[in-house]
């Protein structure tokens, strides 16, 4: 991340001094006719020179200094747009598009990653474990909200684990409201619904309100130990906002299941799973943000697969 905002900077600033010493250069070798204001072109090498010294102080930490990076960014997609509109209707030739090349294009992804690395950072919980828990030693560690392990629970009857998102996100806020079907579903097949949260033991209360009436027992994981577990780690840019992601957000709001402000890790997939005896009998991960728990399909796959072990991982799984 530094060595891209000192190579922005010293471009900028290179730029910046091209353009005041050498005005007619640019127009010069796109073949277009000397502007009669190169005074206008020259400030616009100032501005752009401006921008090379704040990418050489964001340099110095790209995490804390994120903003400098984000305008920096948004003038990298804008001006090519107005670039565009400006050959379109024929106010510039297309031979001088070469400039937005290195001005704009080449840095887009160098800045986005910037700012993804800069959310993982004050979004994301960090890992507290350099090697993750297998599934059964998880299970003897994390206790339900009814003072039981997972262990204990899971040799009583399957137990649905749904590993939530944050209580902030609209799908969160949509399972929440459809929580006794999924109960429901899951004793109809002689299993126990067991909710997973990102929050303090005793903090998913508030969020749970509507659910008191017939208490779901939680587990507390603030340190997503038992997501990683289960095989469910961090979501990338397209998991967390690809098109299925909005569209099915937009549906979400659209239902009045709104929003909140965060509340536990923004960057965390969910996931639901059928527990038993320290195995995972049926997985359904979440390939994107939005995706919801399907409990019929999730224990149809448990019956249709029966009791075939796969030990190919370092989570035995029952599928």
């Amino acid at each position: 991340m530094t060595v891209t905002l000192v190579a922005a900077g010293i471009y900028n600033l290179a730029f910046g001094l091209w353009t005041i010493c050498w005005p007619h250069l640019w127009f010069d070798w796109s073949g277009m006719e000397r502007s009669r204001y190169p005074e206008l072109w020259q400030s616009v090498g100032m501005i752009v020179g401006v921008f090379g010294i704040g990418y050489l102080i964001a340099a110095s930490n790209p995490i804390r200094h994120w903003p400098i990076v984000l305008v920096g960014l948004l003038g990298k997609i804008l001006g090519p747009l107005g670039f565009a509109k400006a050959i379109y209707v024929g106010a510039l030739p297309l031979s001088s598009a070469w400039i937005i090349i290195t001005n704009d294009l080449i840095w887009w992804l160098p800045f986005a990653a910037i700012l993804w690395k800069t959310a993982q950072a004050k979004v994301g919980k960090p890992i507290t474990r350099e090697e993750p828990y297998t599934t059964e030693e998880a299970a003897e560690v994390y206790q339900l909200s009814t003072g039981e392990t997972l262990a204990e629970a899971s040799k009583e009857q399957t137990v649905v684990l749904v590993f939530l998102r944050h209580f902030g996100c609209t799908f969160t806020r949509q399972i929440l409201r459809g929580l006794q079907d999924l109960k429901a579903e899951a004793e109809a097949n002689n299993a126990r619904l067991v909710l997973v949260h990102m929050l303090q033991h005793g903090d998913e209360q508030d969020y749970l309100a509507s659910a008191q009436s017939s208490p779901i027992p939680r587990i507390a994981d603030p340190n997503c130990e038992l997501y990683r577990a289960f095989g469910l780690g961090k979501g990338g840019l397209f998991e967390l906002f690809g098109p299925r992601v909005w569209l099915r957000g937009a549906l979400s709001l659209f239902k009045g299941c709104g929003v909140g402000h965060l509340a536990g890790d923004g960057l965390q997939m969910p996931g639901a799973f059928l527990y038993r005896d320290g195995a995972i009998r049926s997985a359904q991960p979440a390939r994107t943000a939005s995706d919801l728990p399907d409990l019929p399909k999730l224990f149809n796959q448990s019956k249709a697969d029966g009791s075939r072990i796969d030990e190919s991982g370092p989570n035995r799984v029952v599928i």
